[in-house]
């Protein structure tokens, strides 16, 4: 009925249905924004994925799926299981205060080293899940406003090297 998270009763109703979302459709889902954008007139070929929280954890998970990718931004996202058919380089964006995906962190440092891919987590120290929407909040925490503005930073220095 639209897709819309006001089609919900509430916003914990929206998370559970997008939590509930078959994997496969996800990757079919995002295989087709990729080949329309990569298509597109104004487009240099190039495609990278970025996603936030559980759309981080799809980032990552699409990086298995998708070997033409030219980068994974991940921000605040879990990594899948395997990690081995991973070609881009991916780039975390963590939150120091973040400590349930935090403690994953360095199990996912391990297993991109063993599989020899390339894997950049930063932490912002203090910031907590979610940094880069409470860090646009004028009156947020100073470590969710510095996450914020050194991850943005971060990010578009990134994208201009791809």
């Amino acid at each position: 009925n639209g897709g819309k998270t006001s089609d919900f009763p509430d916003t914990t109703a929206a998370r559970d249905a997008i939590y509930k979302l078959p994997p496969d459709q996800v990757t079919a889902d995002l295989n087709a924004v990729t080949d329309y954008v990569r298509k597109l007139p104004a487009a240099s070929g190039k495609v990278a994925v970025a996603g936030f929280c559980w759309g981080g954890s799809q980032t990552f998970r699409f990086a298995t799926n998708r070997p033409d990718l030219r980068a994974a931004y991940v921000f605040y996202g879990t990594a899948p299981e395997n990690v081995s058919s991973i070609k881009a380089p991916v780039y975390g964006f963590y939150g120091g205060a973040d400590a349930r995906v935090g403690a994953t962190i360095p199990k996912t440092e391990e297993a991109m080293k063993q599989a020899g891919k390339k894997y950049e987590p930063v932490t912002y120290e203090g910031a907590g899940h979610g940094f880069m929407r409470s860090g646009q909040d004028p009156n947020g925490t100073e470590p969710n406003l510095k996450a914020h503005d050194e991850a943005w930073k971060r990010w578009l220095d990134l994208l201009k090297a791809m």
